[in-house]
């Protein structure tokens, strides 16, 4: 009998390797991502003070694309780079939060550094 692999469990367990490696600091916050099936979420992170300094969504009022495709996670990743500016922030540490560098992930985060963040 062929065991079914479990995808959460396989993505929990990237997570929280990756997330034993980096950490997020009021200069350098952690730029994390998170996806579900039909909007994409972003936030910048420090984790010496456990406090979010800013997030964007595409669930956000006014936001005029959809967050299940790479050009509404586009959007966010520009959105999140303009909250960034805004508190003075320029360079973070990207947290993919386990999920593969392709496709939403890659196009918020082609959209961060075209907004003009650093990483």
């Amino acid at each position: 009998m062929v065991k079914q692999i479990n995808r959460k469990e396989t993505r929990a367990k990237r997570q929280k390797r990756v997330r034993g490696k980096i950490s997020g600091t009021a200069a350098r916050p952690r730029l994390n991502v998170f996806r579900s099936a039909k909007h994409i979420y972003a936030q910048l992170i420090d984790d010496v003070a456990g406090v979010t300094l800013a997030s964007a969504s595409s669930l956000e009022k006014g936001f005029d694309a959809d967050g299940g495709n790479k050009d509404g996670a586009f959007k966010v990743g520009e959105a999140i780079a303009k909250a960034a500016k805004e508190k003075g922030i320029e360079e973070v540490v990207f947290d993919r939060a386990g999920y593969l560098y392709h496709g939403r992930v890659a196009s918020l985060a082609d959209g961060a550094r075209q907004g003009g963040l650093k990483f």
